[in-house]
Parts: C-alpha cells; sequence; structure tokens
C-alpha cells in the first residue's frame, strides 16, 4: 500500500491532485512574485518563522500587501514557496550517471542531501511553514515530495521496489523534518541519507 509521508511523497499522487500552477500572466508578475520570495527568505533568516509576516516581506519587496496577497494566501504559503524554489533549483542538476543501481541512489542521496544545507536558519522556518495545514501548503508538500520521489525512483529504475522506495520516501522527508526542527545538522543531512539508503538497499548492487 503507498504511503504519504509528513512531507509528500508517491502515494500523496493517487490522494491529492496537484494543483494547477498560478498564473504568471506577464513578466512584471513573475518578478513580483520572485521579489516577494527573495524578501521573505531575507525576513525568515533574520528573524525566523514567528518573526517572519507577508506586510513585512512586502515592505522588504517594495510591493503593496494588497499585492502579497493576491499571490499568497498566507504566511505558510509564502515561506513554502520559497522551499519549493529551493528544491526546483537544486534539481537542475542533472541525474546521477552510475553503473549500479545503488551508486545512483547514493549520488542522488547525497545530492538530496543538500536541499537547505547551507541555509540552518530559513530551513527551519520553511519547515515550519511546510508542516502548516491549508490547501497551498500541502500542495507545496507534495510538490517537494514527488520530486524527491522520482529522483530517486528513476536512479534505481523501473523495477524499484515498492516497499524500497516506501522507505526511501520516509528516509527522505524525515531528514529534512529532522533538519528543520535542528535534531540534524545540515552537514549530517547526506552521509546520513547514504548511509541509511545503504541499510535500505541491503548492500545489493
Amino acid at each position: 500500500m503507498a504511503t504519504s509521508s509528513p512531507i509528500g511523497g508517491a502515494g500523496d499522487r493517487a490522494i491529492h491532485p496537484i494543483e494547477p500552477r498560478r498564473r504568471r500572466t506577464t513578466a512584471r508578475q513573475a518578478r513580483t512574485v520572485d521579489l516577494l520570495l527573495d524578501a521573505a527568505a531575507d525576513e525568515a533568516r533574520l528573524l525566523g518563522y514567528d518573526g517572519m509576516a507577508v506586510r513585512a516581506a512586502a515592505r522588504r519587496a517594495g510591493v503593496a500587501p494588497a499585492t502579497a496577497y493576491t499571490h499568497f494566501a498566507s504566511k505558510d504559503h509564502l515561506l513554502a514557496e520559497v522551499m519549493w524554489r529551493e528544491m526546483r533549483r537544486l534539481l537542475d542538476a542533472a541525474p546521477a550517471v552510475r553503473a549500479t543501481p545503488q551508486e545512483r541512489l547514493e549520488a542522488e542521496l547525497m545530492l538530496l542531501g543538500t536541499f537547505m544545507a547551507d541555509e540552518p536558519a530559513l530551513a527551519a522556518a520553511g519547515t515550519t511553514a511546510l508542516l502548516q495545514p491549508g490547501p497551498e501548503t500541502s500542495a507545496i508538500r507534495m510538490r517537494i515530495g514527488l520530486a524527491a520521489h522520482d529522483r530517486l525512483a528513476a536512479a534505481l529504475g523501473p523495477d524499484a521496489d515498492e516497499a524500497v522506495m516506501t522507505a526511501l520516501d520516509l528516509l527522505y522527508t524525515g531528514a529534512l523534518l529532522w533538519m528543520g526542527l535542528g535534531h540534524l545538522r545540515p552537514d549530517q543531512v547526506p552521509v546520513t541519507l547514504v548511509a541509511a539508503g545503504r541499510l535500505i538497499l541491503g548492500g545489493k548492487r
């Protein structure tokens, strides 16, 4: 049976439809969104989750609060979108090319383990936002989880065992959660993922 992880995983594909992408009809609107994401990230780095506010991010971005709320429903939505943007940047890297499924998996876990590793304050704020209820944050959790799932599944190939993939989904999202909560140092995430990935695969090559 497919399962759902705290951040999102393959099981969510059958449970929740992926919401339509925000319509950005003009370059100006897209620029406004980018400014708001940059500003929200800066606010979160300085003040953390509790201190960050949509109005403050709008002020830093040089836009009206009403404009910010036309793009983002809440602080949690805004911070979750910051996390999704960072994940998209990470996934710009080409998939690992290695001889065996385990080698490819380990290379992908190392890559995915660097997600937010150099941004601990932002990671903590973003993780808190991602775990909040609401359709926007739920959809972004799903995007992040499915992006990681698809990357790991591609590394293992078409014969990947469903139980193995569920374990890997839980491993990755759990590591992100622990990092965001401060239970795992950012520099520990990649090596921890690789070590646990080896256990899940049982050393098979």
